[in-house]
C-alpha cells in the first residue's frame, strides 16, 4: 500500500524462543487490581467495576533498554505489572472462553508522571499526560501460554538499585484475567495484538536518573530498565 509519508515502524514485542516478534495494535491497563494499591492511593478496594485506559503501541521499552526520565514532571512512579499478549479477540467475550484468546504473557512497568496525573484528576482531565507518554511501558519478552499455561499465582516484586519496593502475588488480583478480558471486551473490540497491563500490587513510588529497576512476576519472566 502506498502512504502519503513515509510508514513508522511498527510497535512489537520480543518473544521467548522465536526470532518473529508479537505486534502490538494498543496497550490497555486495569486501574487499582490490588486491594492494598487502593488503598495507598486512597481509594476503596471494595471489588468495583473495573476501569481501564490506554497508553500508545509506541510507549513499549523493551527490556534492558535505557528509560529516558520524561519532561515535564519531577514525581516519576513505577508500577510494576502481568501482562496479558492476546492471540485473537473479540465483543462479549465469555469468561469461560477468554484465556482461549491469550497467546502468551510478559512482565511491564507501567511508568507514570504521577504529578501530572494527580493534576489532571484534579481538574477533571483525562490521565494521559500522566500515563501515554514516550517510552512510559517497559515490558519484557512474551512467554508463550504453551511454554507456561495460564499462571493463577506468583511473586509480583520490583527492586530499585537492590532495595525492594514492590511485593505481591497473583492471586491478589482483584480482577482475574479472563474477567478483565470479558469486561474489557464489552467496551472495546479485542484483537490479536493487543496487550492488557492487569494491575499493579502495593509499594508504588518514585524513581530519579541513575536508577536501575528490576522487577519480574515468578513463573513468566523478569523486566530491567536504567533510568537516564
Amino acid at each position: 500500500m502506498d502512504y502519503v509519508i513515509d510508514e513508522f515502524p511498527r510497535p512489537s514485542v520480543a518473544v521467548r524462543g522465536k526470532t518473529a516478534k508479537f505486534p502490538v495494535r494498543r496497550i490497555y491497563l486495569v486501574g487499582r487490581n490490588y486491594a492494598e494499591h487502593a488503598r495507598e492511593m486512597g481509594h476503596d478496594p471494595n471489588r468495583e467495576e473495573p476501569f481501564f485506559f490506554q497508553k500508545p503501541s509506541d510507549a513499549i521499552l523493551p527490556t534492558g533498554s535505557e528509560f529516558p526520565y520524561p519532561p515535564l514532571s519531577s514525581n516519576v512512579h513505577h508500577e510494576i505489572e502481568q501482562v496479558v499478549a492476546l492471540r485473537s479477540g473479540g465483543k462479549n467475550i465469555r469468561v469461560n472462553d477468554a484465556l482461549d484468546h491469550v497467546y502468551g504473557y510478559a512482565v511491564g512497568i507501567d511508568i507514570t508522571r504521577r504529578d501530572l496525573q494527580q493534576q489532571m484528576k484534579q481538574q477533571g482531565r483525562p490521565w494521559e499526560v500522566g500515563k501515554a507518554f514516550d517510552s512510559s511501558a517497559p515490558v519484557s519478552a512474551i512467554v508463550p501460554a504453551s511454554a507456561i499455561g495460564h499462571p493463577q499465582q506468583g511473586r509480583v516484586w520490583l527492586e530499585v538499585n537492590g532495595e525492594l519496593r514492590q511485593e505481591g502475588d497473583l492471586n491478589q488480583l482483584i480482577w482475574t484475567v479472563p474477567e478483565i478480558i470479558a469486561t474489557l471486551s464489552t467496551q472495546f473490540e479485542l484483537t490479536g495484538g493487543d496487550l492488557i497491563f492487569t494491575g499493579t500490587p502495593a509499594g508504588v513510588g518514585p524513581i530519579k536518573p541513575g536508577d536501575r529497576l528490576t522487577g519480574g512476576v515468578e513463573g513468566i519472566a523478569d523486566v530491567e530498565i536504567q533510568v537516564q
